[in-house]
Order: structure tokens, then sequence, then C-alpha cells
């Protein structure tokens, strides 16, 4: 039998007039069998920094007082081979010229965003369970549509590899806050932002332990922290 995964979506900054400039994509993916044993082993970090179980971990909580604590979840996520992590980065959201392609307006492009941030996750050969936050009450049609997007454009008609993608709350998942932390990380970076010594120390750390600055694309293959930053007028990886 093909191989299950999970995969955890999460995203920052992707509303076309949020002004913020830059925005990312990303998600966290492991084994089926792996997620119960993942979860177990963060509510147990989480413990051992004296917070409750049900803790749910945030990019907008990172501070000074807290920071050993988010960096040993960062060092687990480098430590778990079973951990993966996939980003797209769209640095400066000024430069869409949406009206330049014909049919095109910020919702499409979303779109097609989510599919290039996740195709290199997806094999024909295994079969995945999409996970991802809700944020707004358009979050029902949305999830809809990314789910035929995607099934549409690896030919899978039967919805036989990308099985479901189904909305939950980030507080119900200890992969989807640890998304949270990472897409955080790199969204802090690429937005020129610099001050808090808990989120300094974090970008800091995965840039140390991935082996990349986090602000240019990775090789295609990269299994670890794979990164794709995607530029206006240019040909998608």
């Amino acid at each position: 039998m093909s191989e299950i995964y999970n995969i955890y979506c999460d995203e920052s900054c992707h509303l076309e007039h949020d002004h913020q400039k830059a925005m990312v994509l990303g998600a966290i993916w492991c084994p089926l069998d792996k997620r119960r044993e993942i979860a177990v082993r963060l509510r147990e970090i989480k413990q051992k920094h004296g917070l409750p179980s049900d803790f749910e971990v945030k990019w907008t909580k990172v501070g000074p007082g807290k920071k050993g604590f988010y960096l040993d979840l960062l060092d687990y996520f480098f430590d778990d081979d079973d951990l993966h992590f996939r980003g797209l980065v769209v640095p400066d959201k000024t430069k869409l010229s949406h009206g330049a392609v014909s049919g095109q307006d910020h919702d499409k492009w979303y779109y097609k965003m989510y599919f290039d941030m996740l195709k290199v996750i997806i094999s024909p050969d295994s079969r995945y369970r999409v996970y991802i936050d809700i944020k707004d009450t358009r979050g029902t049609e949305k999830a809809a549509k990314l789910h035929d997007v995607l099934c549409n454009n690896v030919y899978d008609f039967s919805r036989s590899v990308i099985e479901r993608l189904q909305q939950v709350h980030s507080h119900e998942l200890e992969q989807l806050q640890l998304a949270d932390l990472l897409i955080g990380a790199i969204s802090y970076l690429n937005r020129g932002l610099s001050g808090n010594a808990g989120k300094d120390a974090l970008v800091s750390r995965m840039r140390e332990r991935s082996g990349y600055d986090l602000t240019r694309s990775t090789l295609l293959r990269e299994d670890k922290v794979n990164l794709f930053v995607w530029r206006a007028l240019e040909f998608v990886q």
C-alpha cells in the first residue's frame, strides 16, 4: 500500500490589501503513523518549560521570556527525521499586477501559489491528508476550491492522491502550531523586521540549522527546509 502523509498548512500576510509587503505560505508534513508520536513530543516540550499541554504555540507570542522554549521546539523539528517543511515566499506583493494576466485576480493567484508551494511535496505514489488553519468566514468555500485546484493539477480526479483537505483550528494540532512558528520566522526575516530578542534568536537558529539564509530559494530536492522565493514575472520553480 502507498504511504499516507499528513500535511499541515498555514500562511502569513496572504491578503491583497493587508499593508504587509511579504507573503509566506508554508507546510509541515510527516507520515500519518508518526503524527501521534510527534504531537506527544511537542506537548512534552511544553510541559518541560512549565506550560500546559494545551498551550497554543504561535509566532505572535514569541518573546524574550520564552526564548528557550521556542528554541527547543525549533531544535526538535530539525532533530526529527519524520518532520519536513516547505515554504513559498512572495517578497513584495506591491509588485503584483493581476490585470496583466488574463482572467486572474488575487484569489486565483493565491490558489496558484498554494499549488506551487505543495507540488514539491506531493508524489503520485503516496496519499495525502491536508489540514489548513481556519482563517476567515470564507474558509469552507476556500478549502473546497483549493482541494479542487490541487487535485486537478495532479490529475487526481478520483481524489485517491489528495484524499482530503480539511479546515482545522490551530489549537487542535501541535504540528500546525509548529508550522505557524516556522512560517512566522521566515515572514519576520523577509519583511525586514528585527528588535524582538526571542524572534531574532529563532531566525538565527533556523538559519544556522537549515544551512540557508531563508531569503533565497533552496535546491528543489532539499528535504528538510525547502524554500521557494517567488518573484513577479519570473518562471515558478
